[in-house]
This record gives C-alpha cells, structure tokens and sequence, in this order.
C-alpha cells in the first residue's frame, strides 16, 4: 500500500513536468537503445510474436513457459507476452500488483488517465513520462519495459482491460476461479461464506474460488452467481419475466 501510495503521489507531478516539455525533444539513440528496441506501429503484431519467443526463450532442458488459458484479441495477446515474461523473471505477482497500482493511479488522477487516452502526445513524451513514473515507483524491469512498449505504440489507453487479461491468466495460474455474485445489497458475511462453500463443492479439490461481490439494484433481489463460463439466475427480476411469460401463454382447455 505505501508502494501504492508513493506511486500515485509522483503520476502527477511527473505528467505535469513533461507535458511542459517542448514536444519536438528527441531521446538519443543511446537512450532509445536502453529504454526499448526499435518499435513501429507496422512492427506492431512482430513484436508480440518476437516477445513470445524471447521471454520464453529458456537455457538447454528447461521446459518452454506456456500460458495457463488461451487469450484472444490485441489485450489478450499483449497479457499472453507479459505473461510469459513475467513467468521466466519469476514475478508473476510482483507484475500483477504493479499493473493493478498503475490502473488504480490512472482512475484516481484524470490528468494521468487524460495523459494515457491522449495520442496527440508524442510517443518520444509518453515514454519518457512512464520511465520516470517507473523508475519512481521501482517497478520491476518486465513491467518497466512492458508500459514502455505500450507507451512507444500509443496502447496506454487500452493498459487496464490488459491487466485484467493478465489477472486472468495469474489466476488460472495459481488454480483460481472467479465467481461473481450480484446482489442487490452486499451479501452478509455469513452468507457469503456459505456460497464460497458451495461453489467449491462444485469445483472441488485442485481450484481455488475468489468470490466477487457486485452490486446491482436492476436485479430487484435474489441473486446472479457466474464462474466458470457457467451463469445461475436466481434473481427476482428474472423470475418476474418468467412468471410474465407463463401468463401471457394461452391456456389451451380443450387439452
């Protein structure tokens, strides 16, 4: 949390700072060769591949890292890269926890979220920007050099929908399964401990269930629980369209 905290303190200041900059500054060649290698956005779909093959890359014997679930789309394919980065450096967590303080920064400060949206800044600006936000929050090498590369081809914008693809792929990792439970009011304690039981009956032993609450007064009462690709609709307004429907049905006396 002090980490956290540290971080989110420096976003601003650091924004502020370089958006003062005259935008036409150029990083020189030595700098651009230490921060990230050569990166257009035509190089764009190589280098998720060449990231693939580089982190994976392993000494004789080891066995190739490969992700837990399959990831689709360009946030998939960016979480499928870091994750298998991530996974050779051994910090799967670590890199977890610093992509969740960046999202957390970007929705607490609308000068550092409008400054992540914005692609009118210069992709020199934007990386320097995140190496110094970086380097103050002593982030981890493979997240440091992952936000460059987001920042280098204008994806900062799309960070937070990768971090919850890459949260994806950590928990299946560690044999987590997401539950999410909607309710109208937060369920009590007592209650929710009993469907976490429940639900690990079901899934039984070698899984873990992190169970989510949501809250949604649509719903009317009752409850919505989704895991596993699967969904229980037990909601009040659910069973109010269904009770609708059986009414409206003709009723068909001569049978």
């Amino acid at each position: 949390m002090a980490m956290a905290g540290r971080f989110r303190s420096s976003v601003p200041r650091v924004v502020n700072s370089l958006m003062s900059d005259s935008l036409s500054a150029h990083r020189s060649a030595v700098e651009r060769s230490l921060i990230c290698p050569n990166f257009t956005d035509s190089q764009e779909s190589s280098f998720l591949q060449q990231s693939r093959n580089l982190s994976s890359a392993s000494p004789p014997k080891e066995p190739k890292i490969k992700v837990p679930v399959a990831m689709f789309g360009g946030s998939g394919n960016y979480a499928s890269a870091l994750y298998i980065a991530a996974a050779k450096a051994k910090t799967l967590d670590k890199v977890e926890s610093e992509l969740l303080d960046l999202v957390a920064a970007s929705e607490k400060s609308p000068t550092f979220s409008q400054f992540m949206k914005d692609l009118a800044v210069p992709a020199d600006t934007r990386v320097k920007a995140i190496t110094e936000i970086c380097d103050q929050a002593k982030f981890s090498e493979v997240t440091k050099n992952f936000l460059v590369v987001l920042a280098d081809n204008g994806r900062l914008r799309h960070v937070d929908t990768i971090a919850k693809r890459f949260s994806d792929l950590t928990m299946a990792h560690r044999g987590e399964i997401k539950a999410i439970v909607t309710t109208v009011i937060p369920l009590p304690a007592e209650e929710e401990k009993e469907l976490k039981d429940t639900l690990q009956e079901i899934l039984g032993k070698g899984k873990t269930v992190k169970l989510e609450q949501k809250i949604d007064p649509s719903i009317l009462g009752g409850l919505v629980v989704e895991f596993s690709q699967k969904v229980f609709d037990m909601s009040i307004k659910t069973r109010a369209k269904q009770m609708e429907r059986f009414l409206r049905d003709p009723i068909n006396f001569d049978a």
